[in-house]
This record gives structure tokens, sequence and C-alpha cells, in this order.
């Protein structure tokens, strides 16, 4: 795409804001993390989470999976900003339900809102791909996984903290943190998409949450790839489904050090997809990127299985979010596969490839967990390590010719 397309802010500041937006947003919705198991256990008065843990997350995924693509074809057709505007301040209203949610059933239903409002992340993609020359996509897709890592810097350490001084305080400061992003985004947003795609006629079959799915069959070389994300997508289901759960059992960690631990991983995650995930694409190619990123994760976690102290799970961070350098590359990828009028399309399978797997992730990984969890609940990041494997046959294909 051409450099001049109309941009967000004006164009020197064009990444800039969508950038802040996304961290705002990262921000608001890590907060609440250290703190869910407790969450279910208060308000669901009973010690055993049971089947609630893996239900809770998977509910967000599957409202992801329902509007992501419904976003991300409305996004083409009216605009990614008017999409992050009311997305935005759906998800503050939403935190201030949770806060005060009395009941296990609205807490449900408040997750299942908060899922049709996160669901925006394939707009925000969208809109850095409407900005940025193809050749540069993975450098600003990495930034953005960047600015998302920096998000939970501060939301799980400060949602540990304040967690352990109230259960509900963490929604509170999220909708807060909501609030502020809806104002920044009314201020200083403006629209990125191509303006030719405003004359388009709007196909209403788009809405269909698995018609980005059957449009991405008409591309086979679009397929493997996406099966490769799906696999990457269901692998890091693990950590995020097990990690607060397995350091509470391994290290007795509390919400502060869960918190503490999150805001180290998104510190590295941070600085891993800043600054090595772009150059490193740029030099070596996406798929190399793409095999170092997978070869650092199945290492991390088939370390992780045997790990004794809560040290040695830090120490193996740097190593964990080496991983976090293949999804820049995937999306530099299929990005380029695509045509500029597709983009918010394309953005729509990748977030509901990743939903798909966050529903189905969570509900297996946690009773996976929690068969095992007195004998040896290391065994989820094995079986983590050996699911990658079934990208290796992608990785060790052939290099395609770039189209």
């Amino acid at each position: 795409m051409s450099s001049t397309s109309t941009p967000f802010a004006g164009g020197r500041h064009a990444h800039a804001v969508i950038l802040a937006i996304v961290t705002l947003d990262a921000v608001g919705i890590s907060l609440v993390m250290p703190i869910v198991p407790s969450l279910l256990r208060e308000v669901g008065h009973t010690g055993d989470l049971g089947w609630r843990f893996g239900a809770f997350l998977s509910l967000y995924a599957l409202m992801q999976f329902l509007c992501a693509p419904v976003l991300g074809a409305l996004s083409d057709r009216f605009g990614r900003r008017p999409v992050l505007l009311v997305s935005v301040a759906g998800a503050a209203v939403d935190a201030l339900f949770m806060a005060f949610a009395p009941s296990l059933w609205l807490l449900f239903v408040g997750r299942a809102i908060a899922g049709m409002t996160g669901a925006n992340m394939a707009v925000a993609s969208a809109a850095i791909a409407d900005l940025t020359p193809e050749n540069q996509r993975a450098r600003w897709f990495g930034r953005m996984g960047a600015c998302f890592g920096i998000g939970f810097i501060a939301g799980p350490a400060l949602g540990g903290v304040l967690g352990d001084h109230g259960v509900r305080l963490p929604f509170i400061a999220a909708a807060v943190l909501n609030g502020l992003t809806f104002l920044a985004a009314l201020l200083l947003l403006r629209e990125s998409r191509p303006a030719k795609l405003a004359s388009q006629p709007f196909d209403r079959g788009v809405l269909h949450p698995l018609a980005p799915l059957r449009w991405a069959k008409s591309f086979p070389a679009l397929l493997p790839i996406l099966g490769v994300f799906t696999v990457l997508m269901l692998v890091g289901e693990v950590a995020g489904t097990t990690w607060v759960l397995y350091g509470e059992d391994k290290f007795a960690w509390n919400g502060t050090m869960v918190g503490v631990s999150l805001a180290v991983f998104g510190l590295i995650q941070a600085l891993m997809q800043g600054f090595v995930a772009g150059p490193l694409v740029e030099r070596w190619g996406e798929r190399a990127a793409l095999a170092i990123g997978t070869a650092a994760d199945c290492t991390a976690y088939a370390l992780l299985a045997f790990a004794t102290r809560g040290w040695m799970a830090l120490a193996l961070l740097p190593l964990l979010c080496t991983g976090g350098i293949g999804a820049p590359a995937l999306q530099s990828m299929l990005s380029a596969r695509v045509g500029e009028a597709e983009q918010g399309r394309l953005q729509g399978v990748l977030a509901s490839l990743s939903s798909l797997a966050s529903v189905f992730g969570p509900l297996l990984i946690s009773q996976l967990y929690f068969a095992f969890r007195v004998r040896f609940p290391g065994i989820v990041w094995l079986a983590g390590a050996v699911v990658y494997l079934l990208c290796m046959p992608v990785l060790l294909r052939r290099r395609e010719a770039r189209g």
C-alpha cells in the first residue's frame, strides 16, 4: 500500500496513536488476570475450581471467536475508528458491571461481554496494516505486540497488589483505564481505512462468524501458515491457563508474586517483539524467525515442567518470551499474501483462529492440569512442547517464493 493512505492523527504520529491505545487496552485486560482463581472461589463459595476456571477463560475466547471476524469486517466497511470506539467504551462499562456482579452466573455474563468488547485487536491490527508498507509490517506488528507486552508489565503487577487488598478492585481500575483509552481514541484517533473501501458494496455474509474461515480457504497458500498459527496459539494457552495456578501450587506464590512474574514476562516480551522480531525477520526472513521462536518456546516448556523453585521459572522467562517473535513473523507472512482491501478480513481470520484456540485450549488444559495436579502438574508443559512438533513439517519445507 502507499504510505500516503489516510492516517490516524496525521502521518508522523499515526502509529504512535494506535500503539498507545493498544497499550492502554492491554493494561485494562491484564489487570484482572492474577485474581481470577480467587474471584471464582469467593463468588462460587467453593475451594475447588473444577470446570469453572477453564469455562471462565474459554467463554471470553468464544465471544472473541464470534465477534472478532465481525468487527474486522465492519471496520473494512465502516472504518477502524468507530469500531474501536464502541468496543473500548463497552469494555469500560463491562468492567464496572463485573466489579459489582454478586453471583457466579452474572460474572459469566460479564465475562461474555468482555470477550465481545475485547475482540478489537483485529481492528487495531488492520489499522497497522493500513498504515504500513508491506516490507515494514513485521517490524510494526512486532511493536504492536511489544506495546501489548508493556501493558502486561503494569497490568498484572497492579492487579496482583490490588487483588490482595480486594478481589474486585482490579475491575474498578480496569474500568478507569478503559475510560482513559476511550478518551484517547475519541480525541486523537483518525480514520486509516483506505478511502476506496468505503464505496464498495457491503456483503452481509461476512458477518457470519465462520465466513472468514471460508474466505481463507480460497487462498491455498495461506492454509499451511494458518495451521502453524493455530498450533502456536493453542500451545500458548498452556501458559495463559496454568501460570497462575502453577505458581500458586508449585511455588506458593501469592497474588503480588503472580502479578510481578506476569509483569516481568510482559517486559521481556515487549523487548523481544519491539526490538528483536522485526530486525530478525528483515535480516534472516520470516521462516527463520518462526523456527527460532518455536524452538525457544518448546525448550522453555520442557524445562518449566521440571522446575522446582520459583526462581527457576523466572529464569526461564527470557527463553519463553523468545517464542513471541514467531507471531509477528506469521502476521507479516500472511499479510503479504492478501490485498489491501482484505487486511481487516485477514486479521479477523487470525483473531478467529486465536479465539478458537482459546476456547478449546483452557478447557482441555485445565482438565489435564487438575487431573495431574497432585502427581505431576508439569505434564501440561510437556504436552505443549510435544504439540509444538506439529509445526515442524511446515517449518522444514523449502522456502516459498515471495509473491
